[in-house]
């Protein structure tokens, strides 16, 4: 189908005009992670709603920060309660995604399944941290669903191998949900990032939830690239996702590239992704089939979060607006929305990124400030590999290095 191009800002869903692009490393791992949480504080509040029951609830679309969905009776209300999501509230989504830029920050370089062993699981269970959704500091395991204290139950107590430890979890988008910095520290090298990305969610996934671990740091990675665009991005995911994630990822971008508008995609976006999903048409009631390892399917989350963002033209208010007022598991979808969006270089609004940096009494700035620092040491590293290899080889008989 032929794209159209938008002829203006019409309505609230239709994409404004773009910003002119941010090009350094710095504003682009910046972009990603503040996006990314930020997103995750919009969608929070309405997770788990349809895109129907999201209209009725506020009169309209959501176009911003909103509070809990069941107001001041947020604490006892079901099924949200304990949490306090809304208000500018990030989730466990930033709260892991912040945790492995420490994992990073630790060990100064590429990671795997062990340092997941080694590092992210001793920090979620012995680190107190205050919890924007509990009001109170406290163990970030505290926070966690259970697929994601799978971590704990299988490498602290069971002493699992990392490699294999995720197999057996239920399968969703625990993993891909946090995996944006593993793309910034391979930026504009996809394919390191997805192999990177395999290897550090074996410990949490398996199937097709580490697979799109594996996609959405590569997209990531591709979106952290000179000159990129939404289309490119997506070329890289189809260019190495594999099975179910692949085939969900280009079902859904078809549907896509014939929106400009998030409203008029909504529906689309999800009939396309339906066959693929195994939660099924109730989120609150999942299927039988639902999260069980499977070659034929895909996590909803991230197929949908490039679709937003090719329905956006990778403007980041429209995308994760979008993801957002999707509904489902929106908090997630945001988060990769917001991660890629702002990895492009779109800028997230300064209002909202203020708004959640003080609502969640978290310094979104800092963890991004850490991993460009390791970013460039990484880089610096690897270089230095890459120089000694071709060294080694050359004196194998290999060909001659030649700059």
């Amino acid at each position: 189908m032929t794209r159209k191009e938008p002829k203006g800002l019409k309505e609230e869903g239709s994409r404004p005009p773009s910003d002119p692009p941010v090009h350094g490393l710095d504003d682009r791992i910046t972009g990603a992670l503040v996006g990314a949480a930020v997103g995750d504080a919009l969608g929070g509040p309405v997770e788990g709603y349809s895109p129907e029951q999201i209209t009725e609830r506020h009169g309209g679309r959501v176009h911003g920060i909103v509070g809990p969905w069941h107001g001041d009776a947020w604490r006892t209300a079901r099924p949200i309660a304990p949490y306090h999501k809304g208000d500018g509230h990030v989730t466990d989504d930033t709260l892991m995604t912040h945790a492995l830029v420490r994992v990073y920050d630790r060990v100064r370089d590429h990671l795997d399944a062990y340092a997941v062993a080694d590092h992210l699981v001793p920090d979620l269970m012995t680190n107190p941290r205050w919890i924007p959704e509990l009001e109170t500091e406290a163990l970030p395991l505290h926070r966690l669903f259970l697929a994601e204290k799978w971590l704990v139950a299988r490498l602290a107590h069971g002493h699992v191998d990392p490699r294999e430890a995720g197999v057996g979890n239920i399968v969703n988008c625990g993993a891909a949900m946090y995996m944006a910095p593993v793309g910034l520290v391979n930026a504009a090298n996809p394919a390191a990032a997805y192999a990177e990305a395999l290897d550090i969610a074996g410990a949490h996934q398996s199937s097709y939830g580490r697979e799109a671990a594996g996609v959405l740091a590569a997209a990531v990675a591709a979106a952290a690239a000179p000159g990129a665009t939404p289309d490119s991005v997506v070329g890289v995911c189809l260019s190495l996702a594999k099975d179910g994630t692949r085939e969900a990822i280009e079902k859904v971008c078809e549907v896509a590239r014939g929106h400009t508008d998030f409203e008029s995609a909504l529906r689309p976006l999800r009939a396309a992704v339906a066959p693929y999903d195994t939660v099924g048409p109730d989120y609150r009631a999942p299927s039988l089939a639902a999260r069980r390892p499977s070659r034929l399917h895909a996590i909803e989350e991230l197929p949908v979060a490039l679709g937003m963002l090719l329905v956006s033209g990778g403007d980041y208010r429209h995308a994760v607006l979008g993801a957002v007022n999707y509904g489902r598991d929106c908090d997630s979808i945001a988060t990769m929305a917001g991660a890629l969006a702002g990895a492009l270089g779109s800028p997230v609004p300064e209002d909202w990124a203020k708004t959640v940096a003080e609502a969640s009494r978290l310094d979104l700035w800092a963890p991004a400030r850490t991993l460009t620092e390791v970013t460039r040491e990484v880089f610096a590293r690897d270089v230095r590999r890459r120089r000694a290899h071709e060294q080694a080889f050359t004196a194998l008989g290999g060909t001659a290095c030649s700059d």
